[in-house]
């Protein structure tokens, strides 16, 4: 496994690649609605990055071994499409769940992140299913810190979703990223404490669970890039890139529209003196 630590330097650019991936997000928010769409979100999404961003859509044309090119610039999961959704012509419905997964490249440099929309009226079900994934992955997120490791990220996440009763999707992990799109080393969303690599400084990956609301069995469909649950239930996934740092852990992907971190995610309140 060779994993690239970040000098100072390095995370300075990856801090503004992450923001730029995350405000690519906060633009689409407004018109994540009934009757738009994710064809139409694509092209708003490309035209920002490149136009505005002066950036690149790290997906377009992306090709790993064996995939034909990757034909749009972000990726739209649909209710039961787990991840790498293409962008169509469909208009999205009330009450549609979607996830918007976006990374950009600047000045070489990669920031990857995506969250979950929900389309006008969500149900009680799909809702529940959106935020307990953010949980899940900020369940992750808390765990890092030098010494950690791997299999504690996993461990985490696995226990949190299926003591709710969801299921965690096996096949696809998270990843190291900097100036390449995908590196060493993968993030598994299930495992067990203590074990695969150590956390050290200077690591940068990304924690993205992808949790179905039934079983976690998947299956691609014909275009090559699709991933759908065999069982058609809905599926949610939320991603952050995230740096190791000499005391913990800080998301590179961050930007004002952000949602907030949950309530456990966040810093002790100082003790006031008696």
């Amino acid at each position: 496994m060779t994993i690239t630590f970040k000098t100072p330097a390095d995370v300075e650019a990856m801090r503004i690649a992450g923001r730029l991936a995350s405000e690519v997000l906060d633009m689409l928010t407004p018109h994540v609605k009934p009757g738009i769409s994710t064809e139409a979100l694509d092209k708003l999404a490309h035209d920002h990055i490149v136009q505005v961003q002066q950036a690149i859509p790290a997906p377009l044309n992306y090709a790993p071994p064996g995939y034909t090119p990757y034909p749009k610039s972000i990726c739209t999961s649909i209710n039961h499409q787990v991840c790498h959704g293409i962008p169509n012509d469909r208009p999205l419905k009330n009450g549609d769940i979607v996830n918007i997964d976006v990374t950009v490249i600047k000045d070489g440099w990669h920031g990857d992140t995506s969250r979950m929309f929900v389309v006008g009226e969500g149900s009680i079900a799909a809702k529940r299913l959106c935020q307990l994934t953010y949980d899940a992955m900020w369940k992750g997120i808390v765990k890092v810190k030098p010494g950690a490791t791997l299999g504690d990220i996993g461990h985490a996440i696995q226990t949190f979703t299926e003591n709710q009763g969801f299921s965690i999707v096996r096949e696809f992990c998270g990843h190291g990223i900097g100036r390449k799109f995908h590196e060493d080393p993968q993030v598994l969303h299930y495992g067990r404490p203590g074990t695969l690599e150590v956390l050290k400084p200077g690591m940068v990956f990304t924690i993205e669970p992808m949790v179905n609301a039934g079983r976690r069995e998947i299956r691609e469909m014909g275009d090559g890039w699709t991933i759908v649950t065999k069982d058609r239930s809905l599926s949610a996934q939320w991603e952050h890139t995230v740096l190791v740092t000499e005391t913990g852990y800080e998301v590179l992907t961050l930007s004002a529209g952000s949602p907030p971190p949950p309530a456990f995610a966040l810093p002790e309140p100082a003790a006031s003196a008696a």
